[in-house]
């Protein structure tokens, strides 16, 4: 194992079909195959994973590990499994939804020059339709995210310095973010790499799924109380007042509906139908025009600031921090 220069852990659950398009991509690397360990490492008992790893290994791959946590724990912590486990010096990180160039891992070789602590940042390519949904669009920002999970490396020095991944984080939501912002306090370098790249095709979305997304807003809490200037100058500077807006509103055309004063209803009527108009407008101008997904922007527009603020505020008791 000692010529192992670089390990490429992918944390997974239960996609076996996403896992087989990727663990295809990294195992064509140009990269010598003696150069290279690939660590898939499952968020939970996985039989369904574990067999495709095994059928590449027929197949004749380069050195493939499969590694599982015993419950189910979030990516966070199935990342850490795989860097703690890994025999390089550098440890490239993608997602099993992800397929990474063929001379992706020889980029990130070629430019790394023996240091200790550093980390790279790569390019990922986001392919959406001509008329994309709002899903697609959302899915697309990683292209210009600063450090995403779906492409950098980091050494493991430098992992063992930060202490890798924050497992609190039990979504894959934001956990990329505290280790960017970690590298940035500790004063570690963050080179941009853009010949390394990895495609992010957007997989197929279930009807409403911005409404279950909403779940994920209780870990910017935990970003915000750990990193508080950082989330402000890197994520969003300041609350999604919109959202608290066509809540009070709502709320006040409820309180004249109550107490059956008409220009209170008025007020509250007037103010929540022109701001929840005004989101679901923002979010179709640029997005598909079908009447399915029109009707579905209408729909979760309504729904999402309730949600949103409803994760936010639970974030903020869970993690003891005054966060709107």
């Amino acid at each position: 194992m000692e010529d192992i220069q670089i390990s490429v852990v992918v944390p997974t659950y239960k996609r076996p079909v996403l896992l087989k398009a990727c663990l295809k991509s990294v195992v064509n690397q140009t990269l010598e195959k003696h150069q290279f360990e690939i660590i898939i490492v499952s968020d939970g008992p996985d039989e369904e994973s574990e067999k495709v790893v095994v059928q590449e290994l027929k197949e004749g791959a380069p050195a493939i590990r499969f590694l599982s946590l015993p419950n189910k724990s979030g990516p966070a912590a199935a990342r850490n499994l795989g860097w703690k486990s890994a025999s390089g010096t550098i440890i490239a990180f993608t997602d099993d939804d992800c397929l990474p160039d063929k001379n992706w891992l020889k980029n990130i070789v070629s430019r790394y020059n023996g240091q200790k602590e550093i980390a790279f940042t790569g390019r990922v390519i986001v392919p959406v339709s001509k008329q994309p949904t709002d899903f697609e669009l959302n899915t697309k920002g990683l292209e210009t995210g600063e450090f995403v999970t779906a492409n950098c490396a980091v050494t493991k020095a430098t992992l063992q310095t930060v202490g890798g991944f924050d497992e609190a984080f039990k979504a894959a939501w934001r956990e990329d973010s505290d280790l960017h912002f970690k590298l940035i306090e500790w004063g570690i370098a963050i080179e941009k790499l853009d010949e390394a790249i990895v495609v992010h095709p957007v997989r197929k979305a279930p009807w409403a799924i911005s409404l279950r997304e909403q779940k994920k807003t209780q870990f910017n809490a935990l970003l915000y109380k750990k990193h508080p200037s950082l989330y402000r100058q890197r994520i969003k500077s300041s609350p999604s007042w919109n959202y608290y807006f066509i809540i009070l509103f709502f709320v006040v055309l409820l309180l004249g509906s109550l107490l059956e004063i008409s220009w209170l209803m008025s007020i509250g009527l007037s103010g929540w139908f022109l701001l929840s108009t005004a989101f679901a407008f923002k979010r179709l101008r640029v997005s598909r025009k079908t009447v399915s997904h029109i009707f579905e922007m209408i729909v979760t527009s309504i729904i999402i600031p309730f949600l949103s603020v409803y994760w936010t505020l639970r974030g903020a008791v869970k993690y003891r921090v005054l966060f709107f």
